[in-house]
């Protein structure tokens, strides 16, 4: 009775280690899927893929259910040696060798795994952070970090708009429009310019390229106290109104103001 009672406890215990793979193996699967959505809540632009967990966890779990089907083959025949009262042979369980084996193999790659994917993570970070303190383009709009205050900054394109004769239609001070009814907003001014002999063809070439028209330059400054110059891509403007190709030149010049203020 005491053998067969340590057989039942032996047979709980492996039900038990099979039951704690599935769970882990679940876990590990999911993992990728969290870090995925760790990288979009924190906001960090083209987030790695962790597809590995996927396969490790899987992995995990197969062999827990593979445990549980030894297990069962296990001890039923080792109740049929006893109940034939016949000697049990005593060696090493094979069974339990080769899952540490396993375990262990699979262990180290998912730690090969995991510093990989904390390299990468390092390596996108950096990549960003020169991104930003170099040149952002979303959707078109391109973001060029400046040098100086949003008021210097608008005082430095105004004065090369007006070496370049270019006209200067509107300065709007958005902040301070903000400021009349009480409410706060960091210095964001808006210059539009332009010179009918350019703005005037792309207009005739797509008519609605005039709800881009005048050229804009948005100098905003952030959260952080940073100051920016944003404008339209002229690549963007072309695209989205399809006018020709050999029109680009006569807006390049947003692009050539906004490298000459943010210096």
């Amino acid at each position: 009775m005491r053998d067969a009672l340590a057989a039942e406890r032996t047979f709980l215990a492996w039900i038990r280690t099979g039951l704690a793979l599935m769970g882990f193996g679940f876990v590990v699967a999911r993992f990728g899927l969290f870090l995925q959505q760790l990288q979009v809540i924190e906001q960090t632009p083209s987030p790695p893929a962790y597809g590995l967990s996927l396969w490790f966890g899987t992995a995990l779990m197969l062999l827990g259910v593979l445990v549980q089907l030894l297990s069962v083959w296990h001890h039923l025949r080792l109740m049929r040696e006893l109940a034939r009262g016949g000697p049990v042979p005593i060696r090493p369980s094979i069974q339990a060798v080769l899952i540490a084996l396993f375990l262990a193999f699979l262990g180290l790659a998912m730690a090969s795994y995991l510093v990989s994917v904390h390299g990468s993570a390092n390596l996108h970070s950096e990549n960003s952070e020169v991104k930003t303190m170099s040149v952002i383009t979303t959707q078109g709009i391109i973001d060029k970090p400046s040098n100086h205050s949003v008021d210097e900054t608008v005082d430095k394109a105004k004065n090369i708009l007006q070496s370049k004769g270019i006209t200067l239609f509107a300065l709007i001070d958005h902040s301070g429009e903000a400021n009349k009814v009480d409410m706060k907003m960091p210095p964001t001014k808006l210059l539009l310019f332009g010179n009918p002999k350019g703005g005037t063809p792309l207009m005739l070439a797509a008519p609605s390229s005039a709800i881009d028209l005048p050229l804009k330059l948005l100098v905003w400054e952030d959260a952080q106290g940073k100051v920016w110059v944003s404008y339209n891509s002229p690549a963007y403007l072309q695209e989205r109104h399809n006018f020709p190709m050999s029109l680009l030149p006569n807006i390049a010049v947003v692009e050539t103001l906004a490298t000459e203020v943010t210096k």
